[in-house]
């Protein structure tokens, strides 16, 4: 019923910027506390950022604090992550999840999941 989509993936050279967007559909968005993850080949899946249902809450892995900000538009149904000073480690497919409620940093409690959108990251 909830369909979440991300988009805004590419390929970029390390230092450079991205803005992923994440549009939320089929139910009532400003209750759902939302997260980002990622998962580069080979790898588990990571928590990257997590904002509560207004925005007024985030929480951020350390290997991005500093360097990528996740926002809301809840008028827009949108979640965001601003990705800044790139790495070749941050390349990966990036995930949007919902849930409702208080957002969290575990992958398995979120309910609804996005397809993913790639990112590329040349040094």
């Amino acid at each position: 019923q909830v369909h979440v989509v991300e988009s805004g993936g590419g390929s970029v050279q390390a230092g450079d910027s991205l803005i992923l967007s994440c549009v939320v559909s089929g139910g009532t968005f400003r209750s759902y506390g939302m997260g980002w993850f990622r998962q580069a080949p080979g790898k588990q899946r990571e928590f990257v950022a997590a904002i509560s249902s207004i925005g007024v809450r985030k929480q951020y892995a350390d290997s991005v604090k500093g360097r990528f900000t996740i926002s809301r538009d809840n008028a827009k149904n949108t979640v965001f992550l601003q990705m800044n000073s790139l790495k070749p480690e941050d390349m990966a497919v990036y995930y949007c999840a919902a849930r409702y409620g208080t957002e969290r940093t575990t992958a398995d409690d979120y309910t609804d999941w996005g397809q993913g959108t790639q990112v590329v990251v040349s040094s």
